[in-house]
């Protein structure tokens, strides 16, 4: 990346999935080889998203939140209120990174970060995203087009955990999930996005 070009952070706040997606999609079809690579803060009113290849099947019953059929890697999740959800858009030619080492470097981001706050977490080679003591704490999942990619984390960090009951997370029947209020953490989502945007762009940078 040249160096006057750095990454640009935006901090949007609490926004509809769909939206924000929209515009994932429309900055990344609308994006050259010029264009600087984004990090997107945001936090999502509760909302199912199944990935591309994902199964309708895991969701477990019907409810009143909105399930939305998204084109990131991955399977079904839930975002809502108190979730810190970070968004990559990055040109991974540029970058020189392929589709696995980005979602190594976002695992390690997280891991990285929560380690700050004394919490040990570890990646899964069978099952992208980050646990702790088994329990997933963040998922993943990442749309590559043109060679450059969107979607990216999210950090389960003080919020209403139900609406994971009625799901298979991220495929995966009986997987428990924690966040960081249940493991003594209490700090504002915007803290938590902190150490996670450092250790994102670190390794972006470097």
């Amino acid at each position: 990346m040249p160096p006057n070009q750095a990454t640009v952070l935006r901090d949007l706040g609490l926004r509809d999935y769909r939206d924000v997606w929209r515009e994932m999609q429309h900055f990344t079809a609308e994006r050259n080889s010029d264009t600087a690579d984004e990090i997107w803060i945001v936090e999502h009113p509760p909302v199912y998203t199944l990935g591309l290849n994902g199964k309708r099947e895991h969701l477990l019953k019907p409810t009143a939140i909105p399930l939305v059929e998204s084109d990131r890697g991955g399977q079904l999740t839930y975002h809502g209120p108190g979730q810190l959800v970070v968004y990559l858009l990055a040109d991974l030619r540029r970058l020189g990174k392929g589709p696995r080492q980005m979602v190594t470097m976002l695992e390690n981001a997280v891991i990285d970060s929560l380690r700050q706050y004394g919490i040990a977490s570890q990646a899964q080679a069978k099952a992208p995203g980050v646990y702790v003591d088994h329990r997933k704490i963040a998922s993943l999942g990442l749309r590559i087009k043109n060679g450059c990619c969107y979607h990216g984390l999210s950090i389960n960090n003080d919020m209403d955990l139900a609406p994971f009951q009625d799901i298979n997370p991220c495929g995966y029947p009986g997987l428990q999930v924690t966040q960081l209020a249940d493991l003594g953490v209490k700090i504002l989502t915007r803290e938590l996005a902190v150490p996670v945007i450092h250790q994102l762009l670190k390794a972006i940078e470097s």
